[in-house]
């Protein structure tokens, strides 16, 4: 029951962090006037680093793709806790099956999309 818990603080903690970056990034957008750079950005072009960068820096663009950025960990992160969690019960057949829901996960956001944006 403690796992069922934490996968829902984290969902709710995850879904709220990401609206409230949304919504940061959506005033520091509108106040900085630059709403012509929010239709021409391209969150595949930004890695990582720029956008952690941009967070320093007030951009908006950056608080909304970080706010997409931790929108998506979301559910990964309910993956790991739930593999952790069978782990922890013993339960071997749902550690397998969710390691595999857990690999599926990592190779479409990292591997696939490299592979079609060439």
């Amino acid at each position: 029951m403690e796992l069922e818990k934490a996968i829902g603080i984290t969902l709710r903690l995850g879904v709220a962090l990401s609206i409230i970056l949304i919504f940061i990034g959506i005033f520091l957008t509108f106040v900085s006037g630059n709403l012509e750079n929010l239709s021409e950005s391209n969150s595949s072009a930004s890695s990582l680093a720029q956008i952690v960068f941009g967070l320093f820096q007030l951009d908006g663009i950056s608080f909304i793709f970080m706010g997409l950025i931790v929108l998506i960990a979301t559910p990964i992160t309910r993956v790991l806790l739930s593999i952790f969690g069978f782990l922890f019960e013993r339960n071997w057949i749902y550690v397998a099956i969710t390691l595999i829901v857990f690999i599926n996960l990592m190779v479409a956001i990292f591997v696939i999309p490299g592979l079609i944006i060439k």
